[in-house]
């Protein structure tokens, strides 16, 4: 051994395991390690509904470690029981804080603490076309328990302004989403986690409906940025409230508001007739506006409307939020009457 070798700096092999160390790259998540990871936030949700297109189950997104859930808003959420099962089997009662009618979403709160959540980061930047996507979701109800929720891969097709409908009803929303081009629009999809191959949000999947113009399905995410804005406008309040468990019902045929039949408990409450010289007539609702809510409460179906109305008393005012072809209108139907027979 030469005198050299013999006065080597002791820090010289720290420094080049450093180097080295440097050189080779962490060994990236496989995807089926990110869909496991993500998928501990996915939640699988049941509570109305029960009849052909009207599914009684969809999915739910954890977004914080105490047990808020963003999920989109239909009539599985006007259920007394909302049954919310977790990746690992758990199961939660969920309960509605409340909606953002123009976007369609809603929260849930669940009894919990250090849920596994994917966080709400509204600062990144939107995705383009071309970007490689996971869709997770509990499509067609084929998880129940501890059964891992489906995975899809796809890609962002495009990115433009929603333009959709399902029968008579017209998406309120106007601002852009995803375009996939994987199939996500199923019964139980909407509400799925739309994940990035690192792991992150990146959007909500969206209820099933049809283009306007096409009328083909659409397969659709709402952006992140979208998602966040409707879950910090729902937890300040600046969205509806929570539909009222009142059990007496006031009927709005009352104010005028002749509403679609009612097929079962859940029809979703579209106007079918406005009675000339009503409160309803006076304060410019028409045929095939959805009410959306009522006094700042959601109301996903009949019955939520007639339990809303039911909870106010004789002479409180009256504020209704319809869907008119694509818009949020705001009416005022003034003071609520007696029922019928003077109470």
């Amino acid at each position: 051994m030469n005198g050299l070798s013999r006065t080597r700096p002791p820090w010289l092999a720290t420094a080049v395991v450093l180097l080295l160390s440097a050189a080779i790259p962490a060994a990236a998540a496989t995807p089926g390690e990110t869909i496991a990871g993500a998928a501990r936030s996915v939640v699988k949700i049941y509570g109305a509904g029960g009849v052909r297109g009207l599914e009684a189950y969809q999915t739910g997104v954890l977004v914080t470690p105490t047990g808020h859930v963003i999920t989109v808003l239909s009539t599985v959420l006007d259920s007394d029981t909302i049954d919310c099962v977790l990746d690992d089997g758990r199961r939660f009662a969920g309960r509605l804080i409340g909606a953002d009618p123009r976007r369609e979403l809603a929260v849930l709160a669940l009894e919990g603490e250090e849920l596994p959540a994917l966080p709400l980061a509204a600062d990144q930047p939107r995705l383009g076309a071309g970007s490689r996507v996971l869709a997770l979701s509990n499509l067609f109800g084929v998880a129940v328990g501890d059964e891992r929720v489906s995975a899809q891969h796809g890609v962002v097709a495009a990115v433009v302004p929603l333009d959709a409908r399902r029968g008579a009803y017209e998406a309120p929303y106007r601002g852009d989403v995803y375009i996939l081009d994987c199939t996500t629009n199923n019964p139980g999809s909407p509400g799925g986690a739309l994940i990035d191959w690192r792991g992150r949000l990146v959007g909500l999947l969206g209820k099933e409906l049809r283009a306007s113009t096409s009328g083909v399905w659409l397969n659709y995410a709402l952006p992140i940025d979208e998602v966040a804005k409707a879950y910090d406008d729902i937890i300040a309040g600046r969205a509806t409230a929570p539909a009222t468990t009142a059990t007496e019902r006031f009927d709005p045929a009352v104010l005028g508001v002749i509403l679609v039949p009612d097929l079962l408990d859940k029809t979703p409450p579209f106007i079918e007739t406005v009675r000339a010289g009503s409160p309803a007539a006076a304060a410019g609702l028409r045929p095939d506006d959805l009410l959306v809510a009522v006094n700042g409460r959601a109301v996903p179906s009949r019955m939520a409307v007639q339990q809303t109305l039911g909870g106010l008393a004789a002479g409180d005012p009256v504020h209704v939020t319809v869907v008119r072809d694509g818009m949020i209108v705001d009416c005022d139907l003034g003071p609520r009457p007696a029922r019928e027979g003077g109470r």
